[in-house]
């Protein structure tokens, strides 16, 4: 529990972090990019074993890995999308909604057993990641932009679903920083790609802030899937319940750090949510 822990409070320093580019002005596209690099020398500082490139493109979950780290940015970008036009309410409801896919996925072909008061305890889950994310009078979408949010979910949820399938098929422990450095790798050297590409309508602008915001980011986010692939090597946990207790205190954990670092106010509703998480990671981690 004590990794799931650690996941959890670095997913949400992750929340702080983007809460404060506003703050400092932090471009966040470049603090992004910047970020997934400094994920990836962590990965490489921890790793005990020699990194040949050569020899990681040999193993069975190179290219898979590679592949995830392109899905990891451009899932970002699809979010920031969904964001400015159907709001961060809609987005964020999609993305944490997404944990039904690993559950599903972990329940059907992992064939992982669930008790009466786990399953309850998932469907609760969901209602509570609803109710704590919505702000006002509730979630508004045009349906002509159903798309986005729709990408945002499934995006999601394949990005958990692969992680928890290679680290179960093709890692031990010892590869965990080597794996997660790879996945930040391709994730970063993408954004690079796509800013170069970019740089013909927008001139690159990268500046000491965004830098310093990308390393604050950064660490937190690397550390963020370390804990979380150890949480998953748990015998006493199936993976459902680690996403489901994983995405459900995530959104519980930021939603009180806002009201207590950036005094934001929550309707009925939100405790509505929050309430709801609680006996979910409840039913779900004790009975």
């Amino acid at each position: 529990m004590l990794n799931l822990a650690l996941s959890v409070l670095c997913s949400s320093l992750i929340f702080v972090v983007f809460k404060l580019f506003g703050t400092y002005k932090v471009q966040s596209l470049y603090a992004i990019v910047v970020n997934y690099f400094v994920a990836c020398i962590c990965g490489l500082l921890f790793y005990e074993g020699d990194v040949q490139l050569g020899n990681l493109t040999q193993t069975g979950w190179f290219y898979g890995t590679f592949a995830l780290g392109v899905l990891f940015i451009t899932i970002f970008n699809v979010m920031a999308k969904s964001s400015q036009v159907n709001g961060v309410a809609v987005t964020s409801v999609a993305t944490k909604m997404s944990l039904a896919i690993p559950v599903v996925f972990a329940l059907v072909v992992y064939k992982e057993s669930l008790s009466f008061w786990q399953g309850i305890g998932i469907l609760l889950a969901l209602g509570a990641v609803y109710f704590a994310s919505i702000k006002k009078k509730g979630l508004v979408i045009d349906p002509k932009m159903l798309l986005l949010p729709f990408l945002v979910f499934v995006g999601s949820g394949v990005i958990d679903t692969t992680i928890k399938y290679i680290q179960d098929e093709f890692l031990d422990e010892s590869l965990y920083p080597i794996f997660s450095a790879t996945v930040f790798g391709a994730a970063g050297t993408t954004g690079v790609i796509y800013l170069l590409i970019n740089s013909r309508k927008v001139p690159l602008k990268l500046n000491l802030k965004n830098v310093v915001g990308g390393i604050c980011l950064g660490i937190p986010n690397y550390f963020s899937i370390y804990f979380l692939l150890q949480a998953l090597n748990n015998p006493n946990f199936n993976s459902a319940s680690i996403f489901t207790i994983n995405n459900v205190a995530v959104v519980m954990f930021t939603t009180l750090i806002g009201i207590l670092l950036f005094k934001e106010k929550l309707l009925p509703k939100n405790w509505l949510g929050v309430g709801l998480a609680i006996i979910s990671i409840l039913l779900v981690a004790l009975l």
